[in-house]
């Protein structure tokens, strides 16, 4: 019953179509920028335009390896997870498709391991450039950030940087998996689900668990037995726990960073 009137709140819908909306621009710019030699452009254009969105609507998370993250320390419900992964490779498609008739050619749409790496060097830097993205983006919220935009920005243009030279930095299944669907090219395609998608919950669960200010062993509990969180949260002692500060968004609608 809850589920029925979940799909029947307009508010679900605009969700979804945020999420569709936020990653058909932010692939679209870095598509865009990928026409340039080098990582440096799609590095930046990635991360304004993540500022962008974080400041403008709302931190869409715009990246199917934060919504994971969401959905496996459960601060997003299943239904609203499926349809907002939906979205979010619908609106990457979209969005390859339409930068693939206006740009002169396809060298720079596909994320492929550059030739200085090797697939096992480029899984690891997308892990690890996801995981300080993830990071990030669940501290920026869960600290109300008053500049969230500054901080994702930053995040994932240092993480473009970083594994630019040796994977593409995609950080974001949804910028590969568009180009893939549209051009056929699916090379080493599995690593930029793999490493993303580990990097982000591995963040996800050290940030709630470890380092948030109401992490505690409860709370891990809570999750890994499919309890609700928040009701560890209402009853944890703690001084710096969520219940000691004011109550938080209902977690199907709380936003999680961009890209």
């Amino acid at each position: 019953m809850a589920i029925v009137e979940e799909l029947r709140s307009s508010s679900f819908w605009r969700g979804v179509l945020v999420e569709a909306a936020a990653t058909f621009i932010f692939v679209g710019v870095v598509l865009g920028a990928s026409a340039a030699p080098g990582p440096l452009a799609p590095a930046l254009a990635g991360g304004l335009v993540a500022g962008g969105l974080a400041c403008t609507l709302g931190a869409p998370q715009a990246n199917p390896a934060l919504t994971l993250a969401l959905l496996c320390t459960r601060k997003v419900g299943a239904v609203r997870g499926a349809a907002v992964l939906l979205a979010q490779c619908v609106g990457a498609t979209a969005a390859t498709a339409a930068a693939r008739t206006v740009l002169p050619d396809d060298t720079g749409l596909v994320t492929r391991v550059t030739a200085v790496g090797t697939p096992a060097q480029a899984l690891a830097w997308e892990t690890f450039a996801t995981f300080q993205l993830a990071l990030a983006a669940f501290a920026a919220t869960d600290r109300a950030s008053p500049h969230p935009g500054v901080a994702l920005g930053s995040a994932v243009a240092a993480g473009a940087l970083a594994a630019g030279p040796v994977s593409g930095g995609s950080m974001n299944p949804a910028r590969s998996l568009g180009p893939a669907i549209v051009t056929g090219t699916w090379d080493d395609h599995w690593l930029y689900w793999l490493g993303p998608v580990l990097g982000s919950v591995l963040a996800g669960f050290s940030y709630e668990f470890i380092l948030a200010p109401g992490a505690s062993r409860e709370k891990l509990g809570a999750c890994l037995s499919c309890r609700d969180v928040a009701l560890v949260d209402t009853t944890s002692p703690s001084p710096s726990s969520p219940s000691a500060r004011a109550p938080p968004a209902p977690p199907a609608q709380q936003g999680q960073g961009s890209a």
